[in-house]
This record gives structure tokens, C-alpha cells and sequence, in this order.
């Protein structure tokens, strides 16, 4: 093969009608030219084009493929070589395919070994390296025994340590052996980092021997940078590794790893045991408990306990035993702005809320993070914040200052006068004022805190909630219409926005939906607002399903919900980006009870999907003739939802809705395992909502399971 020209036959190929993330792939031919020339900035940014568009964020595209063998001439020819070795093995990695054949990305990488195995004896050591990560991943054959020779001559730790990784990759067994042979001190730090997760991967009995040797590397984090480490940092990675295990004894050891780091004398170490905690505390439902004191012991001065603060504010009232350590600092500079203070605050305000709420009254307007935990804005697994006297009055005199809040600040506010509700009526004539200034959040305030108020305080609310509606305030008039049923200013309201569209009219649809039959008038612009029949991105799409229901609710007909909803089923099955807009119509389906019977074909074509499956369960068991269907298997894709983090709060609704008689003893046993083992189910998501939200479905999902096992005893 003539490498001086590794582009040959590049124009040969119909790249225009290929595809990668972007859609065609016609730029690709220009990338890669790029990529081979001489000009270092262009490629550069040819690189970083490829991999966002042949490896966008890990997934591999029919073009990946076709690109494969013009990258391995370009990477043998020297061209840029370590680059484009992670480029393709990265390629070779990847399990996240779209429009190619499954596995087709890594057997084309794997065709091109005869140019990409010389590189394992090149004579720049990175390039070994490299080579040695990126052959292995094709999980060709072949490579094992080149690695194995590479294994013998090798000397360089780094490149020796990839290549005990790459034969590990490829064969557990045989990695864990010859990791046994360089475990010992004598070895560099590196290559008895790869020989630890080799063991690991083989699932080799841990040993105090492994133990000792994981404490003689620490710290750790500067051998990932010898290593192409995809784990994350080790200690962190190690401990992961033993909790996947999900077997007491290698629970254990994982704590006691993490507890010796964080009881260490090093700070660099500690600081090591504290990410390992916060990634053992996501993983598992006994760490917090397991960990609590050592990560208060660990707590030795400031700088640890802001970098703890955030599993700390995570963990919240499990963590309580570490109040003590954060108070002296979230104590801090109350009347001024001090980013350290606040993350301490941010974590008392969850960790321990009474003792923190004083703190946060004296320093509100210079403490965001505290006054954001406080109010659990976007987190409905959160309790409201404990009323507090010195915080109500703190807040009320802050909100008479609409003039000095950052952007924030109002929802902030209002939210925790929301959370109070009743207690914080004395706050009524703050609220009415920062209508004007404030509407949409004020109003909202006001529905929850002028319940059970004397007559002359309900009338001012309702004075404020009028005037601002008068403008044409959605919010206000959706509160107004709460609090007294009076349609008109609400319908008024909705037709200005649901005449004019834009951003706010899957809001406006929700609203009129509450109106039900009281909202009947708006149906034509309901139906004004649908999206163009060929418009099939994400917000196109769940504004249609909110105006679909909507459409139901006003109307009580459901024809023209169903259409609507059929549309928003047959585009969105035409892109991978849309599959909660599927679970979203599947969700509105549900509502129309039998007479969404003509969508069951769609949403059985739905269920194979984990994320959907959970919202089709659910319209499934309300739409379809329930003689035809197949309770056991749509248990079962409910609990394989849950099983692999898609949505495991929707599985949980979706038993529900299939009732005992659909589960069987397996399903039983799946629900107990998810309700009571140790592993998180909860695994992905907003990081500061992962624990809650798991505590959230491990609570429902033990409710389900004594429910079913009840109604299951004679």
C-alpha cells in the first residue's frame, strides 16, 4: 500500500449520501485532507470536526465506517499518528451506533490492522501507547498475541501498563495473570495501577494484598496521565469496580479503602478519598451510612470542606453528623459575598436546615448557593425548607427591595414563601407588591400562601392577581382562575398567547387544558397552533402532544387528539434525538383513555425502547383491549426500564397501572432487588437530584412491592 498518498480513491466514494451527526457526510473528504496536510492549525480543527461528527459524543455513523481505512493510512503514513490512533480507537470503542450495522464501526477498524499493529513497535513511546489502547478495542483475535509479544519486549511503564490493559480488554483471565507477576513494589506505579483493574476486570478475589498494594499508590491521579484512563480518577475507579460487584465482602473493602484515604495524613490523599466517597455514595444506598464519619474526620480544615461540600449537600440529612464541620465556615463573612461560605451554606441548608436558616437570614442577598439549596427549585424530590422566623422576616425585607434582587433572586424567594404557604401569610403585602415587578412568580406565591387567610388579605391578593391579568399576565390570571374559578381573565390571557406563539405555548396548552370544558372557546386556536406537519424537533413535538390534550380537555372529542398524537408518533420515530417526546405522547395518550385505541399499533412499536417503554405501559393498560394484551411482558419492559436507569420513576407509575395480577414471582423478585439491594437504581441525571431521586423510587418501589405482596396473600 502506497502510504505517500493515503488518500487515494477519497473522491471515489458517495460521501453526499452518507451520513454522520450532522446529516451528509460531503464534508468529510475535505476534513481529511485537512487533517493529512501541512497547515497544523487546519488540522487541528479538522480533528476536532471528525470527532464531532464520526464520533459525535461516542456514537458512530455509516461514515464512521467509510472514513476508517482513510484514517488508518493517514495514521501509518505519520501523519498526526497518536491523534488519529484515539480517533479510531475511540471509533472501535464505541457501542453507540446509528444507521450502520451493529458492530460494523469496529470491524472496520479491525481491517485495518495490518497497517495500525506495526505502530505497537514504533519508536516514539505515545505512540505505542496509543496503539496498544486503540488495536484492543477492535477485540479482534489477532491482537492478543501481538500484545503478548509487545508484553515481553516492552520496558516503558506507561506504554507496558496500556499494553497489560489492552490484553486484559481481551482476555480477562490471561490479564489477571500476568498482572499478578508485576503487583509488587519493585514495579513502576503505573504498571500496578493497570495490574490492580486488571484484576478487578477478571473478577479475581480481592486480597489484602490488592488492598495494600491500592493504599501504596495513593495519590493516584497523577498516574492518569500515563495511562489513556477512561475510568475517571483511580481511587474513585477502584472502588466503583468493587461496588459493581454487589457482593458484601467486596463492598466492604471498597469502604475500607475509601475510609483509609480519607483518614489519611496527606491532604492530596484525602482529597483522592473524598471523590472516591462522593462516587461510592451515588452507587450505593449503604455508603452515606458507611462514610458519614470518615468524611468528618476528613474535614481538617476549609479547603476539605469545601471539597466535600457538594456530596455533603447531596447526602443531606444523612450527612447530619458533619454539621459541626460546616458550620464555622458557612458562618463566615455573612454580610459579604465569599464563595467558600456559600458552598459551606449550601450544604448545612440540607445537611442540617434548622441550624442552617439563621445563617442564611443574616447573609441573604451574598449567599446564591445556600438560597438555591433552600428553595429546591427544580427538585421535586425536596422537602420545602423548614419555616424559620429570622429567614421569613429576612426575606420578606429583602423582596421589598425588588430593585436589589439578582435574576435569580424572585423565584428563589417567592418559592420558599410558597413552601411555607399558610405560615408565610404575613408576608401577603410583600407578595402584592412584587406582583407588578414580579408577576409570574409572585402570583404562583400567592395561590399557596393566601389559603385559610382573613377575608381583607385574600381581597388584596385577589386586587393584585386582577390588575396584573388586566395586562395580560398568564401566570396571574392561571393563579386568579385557582383561587376564585373565574374563567374569564384566564381565557382572555390565553387567547393573546396562544395567538401569538413562540416559546411560552406548550404553557399556554397546559393551561387551557386545566380549564377543561370551561376552556371550549379556544379550541380553534388550539388547533391554529399546531406545528407544520414536517416539523419534527423536540419542542415542535411536545408542544403539539400539550396542544393535543389540551384540544381533549376543552372538547371531550378525542378525533382530533389522536391525529394530533399520531403525527407526533410517526415524526418523532424518524430521529434517535426524540425519545422522551415518545414518552411524552405516550403519557398524553394515556389520558384519552379507549378512545386512543387507534394509537396502540404506535405505541407498540415503542415498547422495546426502555425510556419509552414505562409511559407506553401506562397508555397501553388505558387505551388497548386489555384481553389482547400481554400483561407478564409489559411488566417486564416497565421493570427493565427501571432495571437500566431509563426511567425508573415512570416504571414504577406503569406497575401501578398494571395492578398485582400482571406481576409474576419473577417480577416480584426484580422489584425486590430493586427496592432493597444496595446498588443505586438511580445512576444518571442532574448530579445534586441522583441520591434523592433514588431514596424517591427505593420509597415507591417498596410501597409497590408490600402492596402487591398483600394483595397477593389470601
Amino acid at each position: 500500500m502506497d502510504l505517500a498518498h493515503p488518500l487515494d480513491g477519497l473522491d471515489a466514494l458517495p460521501w453526499a449520501s452518507s451520513s454522520h451527526a450532522y446529516g451528509s457526510a460531503e464534508d468529510v473528504p475535505d476534513l481529511l485532507r485537512a487533517l493529512a496536510g501541512p497547515d497544523a492549525a487546519a488540522a487541528d480543527e479538522a480533528l476536532s470536526e471528525l470527532y464531532g461528527s464520526v464520533l459525535h459524543q461516542g456514537t458512530v455513523y455509516a461514515a464512521s465506517a467509510e472514513a476508517v481505512p482513510f484514517l488508518a493510512r493517514i495514521a501509518a503514513a505519520g501523519h498526526r499518528t497518536t491523534d488519529v490512533l484515539g480517533l479510531l480507537g475511540g471509533m472501535a470503542e464505541s457501542e453507540d451506533e446509528y444507521g450502520v450495522a451493529s458492530g460494523g464501526v469496529r470491524a472496520a477498524v479491525a481491517a485495518q490492522l495490518e497497517l495500525l499493529l506495526p505502530l505497537l513497535a514504533d519508536a516514539e513511546p505515545e505512540v505505542r501507547r496509543t496503539a496498544a489502547w486503540a488495536v484492543s478495542h477492535t477485540r479482534a483475535g489477532t491482537v492478543l498475541s501481538v500484545l503478548g509479544i509487545r508484553w515481553a519486549e516492552e520496558t516503558e511503564p506507561a506504554v507496558r501498563a496500556e499494553v497489560l490493559a489492552g490484553i486484559a480488554r481481551l482476555d480477562p483471565q490471561r490479564g489477571a495473570v500476568e498482572a499478578a507477576s508485576v503487583l509488587d513494589p519493585s514495579q513502576p506505579a503505573v504498571v500496578r495501577l493497570a495490574a490492580l483493574f486488571a484484576c478487578l476486570d477478571a473478577d479475581a478475589p480481592w486480597t489484602d494484598s490488592l488492598y495494600a498494594t491500592t493504599l501504596s499508590l495513593l495519590p493516584a491521579d497523577s498516574l492518569r496521565s500515563d495511562l489513556d484512563f477512561e475510568r475517571g480518577e483511580p481511587l474513585a475507579a477502584l472502588v466503583e469496580a468493587l461496588l459493581g460487584r454487589d457482593r458484601g465482602p467486596e463492598r466492604e473493602a471498597a469502604f475500607a479503602l475509601v475510609d483509609a484515604a480519607l483518614r489519611d495524613s496527606r491532604a492530596e490523599v484525602r482529597a483522592e478519598g473524598a471523590w472516591a466517597a462522593d462516587r461510592a455514595c451515588m452507587l450505593s444506598r449503604s455508603a452515606p451510612q458507611q462514610l458519614v464519619e470518615s468524611l468528618r474526620a476528613a474535614a481538617v480544615d476549609d479547603e476539605a470542606v469545601v471539597g466535600m461540600a457538594s456530596l455533603l449537600e447531596r447526602l443531606a440529612r444523612a450527612a447530619e453528623p458533619t454539621a459541626a464541620v460546616l458550620a464555622p465556615l458557612a458562618g463566615r463573612n455573612l454580610d459579604r459575598e465569599d464563595d467558600h461560605a456559600d458552598r459551606a451554606l449550601a450544604a448545612l441548608v440540607l445537611v442540617a436546615p434548622e441550624q442552617a436558616a439563621p445563617l442564611l437570614a443574616a447573609g441573604l442577598g451574598h449567599r446564591p448557593r445556600a438560597l438555591d439549596a433552600a428553595t429546591g427549585l427544580w427538585d421535586a424530590e425536596s422537602a420545602a425548607f423548614p419555616f424559620d422566623r429570622e429567614l421569613f422576616d429576612a426575606v420578606r425585607s429583602r423582596l421589598s427591595q425588588p430593585e436589589a434582587l439578582s435574576s435569580n433572586e424572585p423565584w428563589q424567594l417567592t418559592s420558599l414563601l410558597a413552601g411555607w404557604g399558610a405560615e408565610a401569610a404575613a408576608a401577603l403585602p410583600e407578595l402584592c407588591a412584587a406582583v407588578p415587578h414580579f408577576p409570574a412568580q409572585a402570583s404562583r406565591a400567592l395561590v399557596s400562601v393566601v389559603a385559610d387567610c382573613a377575608p381583607s388579605d385574600r381581597d388584596m391578593a385577589l386586587a393584585a392577581l386582577r390588575t396584573a391579568a388586566q395586562g395580560d399576565v398568564l401566570p396571574a390570571a392561571k393563579a386568579l382562575y385557582d383561587l376564585t374559578e373565574d374563567p374569564a381573565p384566564l381565557l382572555r390571557c390565553l387567547e393573546q398567547e396562544l395567538g401569538r406563539g413562540g416559546w411560552d405555548l406548550r404553557d399556554a396548552a397546559r393551561t387551557a387544558a386545566a380549564l377543561g370544558s370551561r376552556g371550549a372557546a379556544l379550541a380553534p386556536l388550539l388547533r391554529g397552533a399546531l406545528s407544520d406537519p414536517g416539523k419534527d424537533t423536540t419542542p415542535a413535538l411536545d408542544t403539539d402532544t400539550a396542544l393535543a390534550e389540551a384540544l381533549w380537555r376543552v372538547t371531550g372529542d378525542p378525533e382530533p387528539a389522536v391525529a394530533v398524537l399520531a403525527s407526533v408518533f410517526d415524526r418523532a420515530a424518524q430521529s434517535q434525538w426524540t425519545r422522551w417526546s415518545v414518552a411524552r405522547a405516550a403519557r398524553a395518550t394515556a389520558l384519552l383513555g379507549p378512545a386512543g385505541r387507534p394509537l396502540t399499533a404506535r405505541l407498540e412499536a415503542a415498547l422495546d425502547d426502555p425510556v419509552q417503554a414505562p409511559a407506553v405501559v401506562l397508555a397501553l393498560a388505558a387505551v388497548a383491549d386489555p384481553v389482547v394484551l400481554d400483561h407478564a411482558a409489559l411488566a417486564s419492559a416497565a421493570l427493565a426500564s427501571a432495571e437500566s436507569d431509563a426511567d425508573p420513576a415512570g416504571a414504577c407509575g406503569a406497575l401501578e397501572a398494571l395492578g398485582c395480577a400482571a406481576l409474576n414471582d419473577d417480577h416480584l423478585r426484580r422489584l425486590e432487588v430493586l427496592a432493597d439491594g444496595d446498588a443505586r437504581v438511580v445512576r444518571s441525571g442532574v448530579e445534586n437530584r441522583i441520591i434523592r431521586q433514588d431514596e424517591a423510587f427505593r420509597d415507591r418501589a417498596r410501597a409497590l412491592l408490600a402492596t402487591f405482596r398483600n394483595a397477593a396473600t389470601p
